[in-house]
């Protein structure tokens, strides 16, 4: 009966030890304005409330309905379909392959992690634990410029 209660008071002096440890770390100075900074940014993206009440037409009876469009003629046809089976991504120049998935960078090919340093809008290929939100953001601005050069767009 003893050992179990001895047990029992090592495990609950472990735990007030972890959760006092895990209490007193700090934010390095370093991360401190980047928060600041971060917080700005969600508060500029977050859409503030509409103050100005919407009001209902007056005449709901004066709402004339939209004519159907004319069919498209088979040529036509062709050159939309062509339009919308474009293939999105990004093409690898050495290869010829079509990456579309590369929305996270723990996941993206290798190939893509290069190009993004080779072209310069990085600095270097991160680890994944050298990730994070700062990190990640200029990753994802460098992956849209790099979406926009004409070596890397699929034809």
């Amino acid at each position: 009966m003893f050992e179990g209660l001895f047990a029992l008071i090592i495990i609950f002096v472990a735990y007030v030890v972890y959760q006092a440890v895990n209490e007193h770390q700090e934010v390095p100075k370093e991360e401190a304005p980047k928060l600041k900074a971060r917080e700005a940014v969600q508060n500029a993206i977050v859409p503030q409330p509409l103050t100005e009440s919407v009001k209902p037409p007056k005449k709901p009876s004066t709402i004339k309905p939209t004519p159907l469009k004319k069919s498209i003629p088979k040529d036509d046809v062709s050159k939309e379909a062509n339009k919308t089976n474009a293939k999105k991504g990004l093409l690898n120049p050495i290869t010829g392959e079509v990456a579309t998935t590369y929305n996270n960078y723990r996941f993206t090919k290798r190939w893509i992690k290069e190009a993004l340093v080779t072209e310069g809008l990085l600095e270097k290929v991160y680890k994944n634990n050298e990730l994070n939100a700062d990190t990640e953001a200029d990753i994802k601005v460098a992956l849209a410029k790099l979406e926009v050069i004409d070596k890397y767009k699929p034809s």
